[in-house]
């Protein structure tokens, strides 16, 4: 029994560190996209992002590719919109906001999926969730409202992607116990790749990087951020919680603003500080559950189970 629970911990410490990982790969794709959008436009950074990270991912689970059904095939297509959809967004805010504020601001997508879930099933928000809430509004307030209170359109839309990825997470959610997750992702990707070649062609001018920093950020965003990023998401949350996994997840802004600091010299306000600070709280308030103190009264033959819980969460 000791040599299983060990077995057991040592999985889902390596769980928590791929999800670590794959957070950290994520705060660092806000200043990707800033550097790849001096020299492209929105669009063509969203189609050359997918399209090399369903090249790669191609590349690894072609064998899975190739016994898929017809059902794996619409879930992935429904993703992959989804996916689509959010990215342009968060790639037109990131152009018109901070990097640091968009990181902050898209982490709102946490608290958007409970509520989202509220409306959907038709229950009352609990109190944890109306206190999240009513934090993380209060922090969005202090973080994007200047001296004249209005929303700046990078906000609005950063605002919009949150919204719609926690769409996105809510669908991944209903889809991935179904499938294989990693041609789901797979799938998923080259979806949102044909969605930006399409877009691209019709609304803008298709173009290549022209500098070594633009095609750094491109390859940075298809292979580390969306490639290897989701990879190591869909493997850690085989041996994760829901709870461990998104409050995993909520360090993305932090490192963000880390990111933004070490290479751009952004820096926040006070205000902007003490806002982002509320909106990170508001996050965990929402994610972090009150522990049950019967747990720790649980026979220790239980503990497997509960270290082998898996759990569906997103960015």
């Amino acid at each position: 029994m000791g040599r299983v629970i060990g077995k057991q911990v040592n999985v889902s410490r390596r769980a928590d560190l791929q999800m670590l990982l794959a957070t950290v790969i994520w705060g660092s794709s806000y200043l990707f996209m800033k550097s790849g959008l001096e020299s492209m436009q929105e669009l063509n950074l969203v189609a050359f992002r997918f399209s090399i990270a369903f090249i790669a991912a191609a590349v690894i689970f072609h064998r899975r590719l190739f016994r898929m059904d017809l059902k794996t095939l619409v879930a992935g297509t429904i993703m992959g919109t989804a996916l689509f959809a959010a990215f342009v967004l968060i790639t037109y805010g990131v152009q018109r906001t901070t990097t640091s504020q968009a990181g902050f601001l898209i982490s709102l997508a946490v608290i958007f999926v409970p509520i989202l879930s509220t409306i959907l099933h038709r229950r009352m928000p609990d109190t944890r969730l109306m206190i999240s809430i009513i934090v993380a509004v209060a922090g969005l307030g202090l973080l994007t409202l200047q001296h004249e209170l209005s929303l700046h359109t990078g906000d609005i839309l950063c605002i919009l992607a949150a919204l719609t990825y926690a769409i996105y997470i809510m669908i991944a959610g209903r889809y991935i116990p179904k499938h294989d997750p990693l041609t789901l992702g797979t799938i998923q990707l080259g979806v949102a790749a044909i969605w930006g070649i399409g877009a691209t062609f019709l609304f803008e001018s298709p173009r290549l990087p022209d500098t070594p920093e633009s095609w750094v950020a491109i390859l940075g965003l298809g292979v580390l951020c969306s490639g290897i990023g989701y990879i190591l998401q869909t493997l850690a949350q085989r041996h994760a919680s829901p709870t461990r996994t998104s409050l995993i997840f909520s360090l993305e802004p932090l490192f963000a603003a880390a990111f933004a600091f070490s290479f751009q010299g952004e820096t926040l306000t006070l205000q902007g500080y003490t806002g982002a600070a509320l909106m990170l709280l508001g996050v965990l308030i929402t994610e972090i559950k009150s522990l049950d103190v019967r747990f720790w009264r649980r026979k220790r033959g239980t503990l497997p189970a509960e270290l082998g819980e898996q759990g569906a969460s997103g960015i």
